[in-house]
């Protein structure tokens, strides 16, 4: 049994999340001081930002307003989003349910109340598992300008991403394209989850027989609050199910 398919939801939790307001506050007080960039997602869209503050005994989060005045007053509209970053190869996501306006030594900026935790992720622990061939999983999403989304068996699956796998080249699904309307769902009977990917790498591969195929990576721009707990859980019961076989 893997080290992974060994921790228990608690277990999971401590390790990967970071929880108390304060604790939190610290956290991104730190990477505001530090400068780190954060890349906002919410809708379709998204926006490049430096957090300026956090406030524990306010709840607070305080950061910069994005570069384009359409984008924040989408940003206000829409109210919920995610936060990612990746510092030093460490991945740092949180989500907040409203943005609002607030002035911030002497100039406009936006202000959220802090979020109940913070995903952090080291590369190493960012577990990928072959998905089961007897309960696949089907990816849905909106290629380029096409106004239907297509349907993609999943390969592999990570909390950063997914794999697929693709028997003929798709026009538009290339390295550096953004997926819309994606959706894939974990279980039979669970809400799907949706999210923006983009195309990482498209990778051929010839089979035994000489038949060729593509492996796509996508990496998740905005997943929802909880989505990437839910996926990490999805792993480490298929990890279980595995060790369980042997």
């Amino acid at each position: 049994m893997s080290q992974l398919a060994q921790l228990s939801e608690a277990e999971l939790e401590e390790r990967f999340h970071i929880t108390g307001r304060r604790a939190i506050a610290l956290t991104l007080e730190g990477l505001a001081r530090a400068g780190e960039r954060f890349t906002v997602h919410f809708g379709q869209e998204l926006m490049l930002t430096t957090l300026l503050a956090a406030n524990a005994e306010r709840g607070e989060l305080v950061f910069d307003r994005g570069g384009s005045e359409i984008l924040n007053r989408h940003l206000l509209d829409w109210g919920q989003c995610t936060f990612v970053a990746r510092p030093e190869g460490v991945l740092v996501q949180f989500a907040v349910e409203e943005v609002r306006p607030v002035s911030y030594a002497g100039r406009l900026a936006l202000v959220a109340q802090l979020p109940p935790f913070i995903l952090r992720l080291q590369r190493r622990e960012s577990f990928r598992i072959l998905t089961p061939r007897s309960r696949p999983l089907d990816f849905q999403a909106r290629v380029g300008a096409a106004e239907e989304a297509i349907t993609l068996p999943v390969h592999d699956i990570s909390v950063e991403g997914i794999g697929l796998t693709v028997a003929r080249r798709i026009p538009g699904l290339e390295r550096g394209a953004l997926l819309h309307d994606c959706s894939f769902q974990l279980a039979e009977g669970t809400v799907p989850i949706a999210c923006t990917g983009e195309v990482r790498h498209v990778t051929e591969v010839e089979g035994r027989n000489g038949v060729k195929s593509w492996r796509v990576g996508v990496s998740f721009l905005d997943l929802p609050p909880g989505a990437a707990h839910d996926i990490q859980r999805y792993i480490i019961r298929v990890e279980r199910e595995r060790s369980d076989l042997l």
